[in-house]
């Protein structure tokens, strides 16, 4: 038996985890264990509660206003006993947040071989994405086996001459989608659950990213006023994260605002689902860059680098920086021109194809020569 141990701490860590989880879970030569610090708490349980995933262990380091050298300190003393306790074959982590970085040092510590799930992102900027941009790459010198999600991945880690194999496998959120998104589906919150989606154009909002915070959150709030100002039929649907630091912007400004309804954050299947039902999508995130297409819906990113140049190349997402006249003059033309539209609705997702998991677990057997290696994702 391969003892496999997966530690994530966030939402997004867990939903891309969800499905390799499940996939282990099915393997005969796998013993399975999960650990999470709940460096997010509340919108981590949503998720492990929709993926029926019940971690053996819960470190619970969450605490209010937490600073990254909290999480860090508190993540990496716990799990450095947790992993000698467990003693596993292999260390799993996922994507570039402070606990990514944390469990690959952990096992690193105990001489434990880390696997680094969608592994090779990268924007060359050490303070955008912060601090993820750093914890990506640190958890690159740390890991031994690298599952990057497309070729260009592969190729920014060849760049840097990383050590250890890298196998391109597509993108585990991709996985997630055929577990989450129904067409007869109803909504968990009671908000989106009495919305007629087909009484005007939806936008999903979601902004939280932590340079993002400041002057560039209330450009974005300012482009959504002038939007639904301007367009009668389009209404912005905003889950706003629970940082003070972002509910203290976004509220001032978008609070009371005609055909703008913002809600709490809602658990991966509304989130899914919602993202399914909208016309477009603005975003900062990371996660719903690599979704959105997959449910054929155009995004504007709203940052000034993204990780995911592929999306940009592809014609599924445009860069609509976080300046207030940039990000209303793609909107508007999104909204006013179809040929625009549907060229970035209809383009083909270049991040994955479902069968992520199950390469990453080929992949992981072929390491411990229980396997031949998986095929590549193309």
């Amino acid at each position: 038996m391969i003892r496999v141990l997966s530690i994530f701490g966030t939402r997004p860590e867990a939903i891309k985890m969800a499905p390799l989880v499940k996939r282990l879970e099915e393997e005969t030569s796998v013993e399975n264990i999960v650990c999470v610090t709940a460096q997010h708490r509340e919108m981590l349980d949503q998720v492990l509660e929709v993926f029926g995933i019940e971690p053996d262990f819960d470190l619970n380091i969450m605490k209010e206003r937490q600073t990254l050298s909290d999480i860090t300190v508190n993540a990496l003393s716990k799990l450095y006993d947790l992993i000698g306790k467990v003693k596993p074959d292999i260390v799993l982590v996922q994507g570039d947040t402070t606990t990514t970085f944390v469990g690959a040092l952990a096992a690193f510590y105990r001489k434990i071989p880390v696997g680094h799930v969608e592994a090779g992102l990268r924007t060359s900027n050490r303070y955008s994405p912060f601090p993820e941009e750093i914890n990506r790459r640190l958890t690159s010198v740390l890991s031994t086996l690298h599952f990057a999600p497309t070729k260009r991945n592969k190729e920014n880690l060849l760049r840097e001459n990383t050590m250890g194999k890298i196998y391109v496998t597509g993108n585990t959120v991709i996985d997630a989608l055929k577990y989450t998104v129904k067409e007869d589906y109803r909504f968990e919150d009671p908000v989106l659950r009495s919305v007629d989606f087909s009484s005007g154009r939806y936008i999903l909002l979601t902004s939280h990213r932590r340079e993002n915070i400041g002057k560039p959150l209330v450009n974005i709030c300012r482009a959504v006023k002038r939007i639904v100002e301007e367009f009668e039929d389009v209404k912005v649907i905003y889950p706003v994260h629970m940082n003070p630091a972002v509910r203290e912007i976004v509220f001032p400004i978008l609070e009371g605002t005609e055909r703008v309804i913002l809600i709490d954050p809602v658990n991966v299947i509304d989130m899914h689902n919602l993202m399914a039902r909208c016309y477009l999508i603005m975003t900062d995130s990371g996660g719903i860059q690599e979704e959105a297409p997959a449910l054929g819906k155009p995004v504007v990113v709203l940052r000034k680098e993204t990780e995911r140049p592929e999306a940009i190349e592809a014609g599924v997402a445009v860069l609509g920086g976080v300046e207030e006249k940039k990000i209303f003059g793609i909107v508007k033309r999104l909204l006013t021109d179809e040929g625009a539209y549907q060229q970035m609705a209809k383009a083909v997702n270049p991040f994955g194809d479902g069968r992520a998991s199950k390469r990453i677990v080929k992949a992981i057997l072929h390491e411990f020569g229980l396997s031949d290696p998986p095929e590549e994702f193309n």
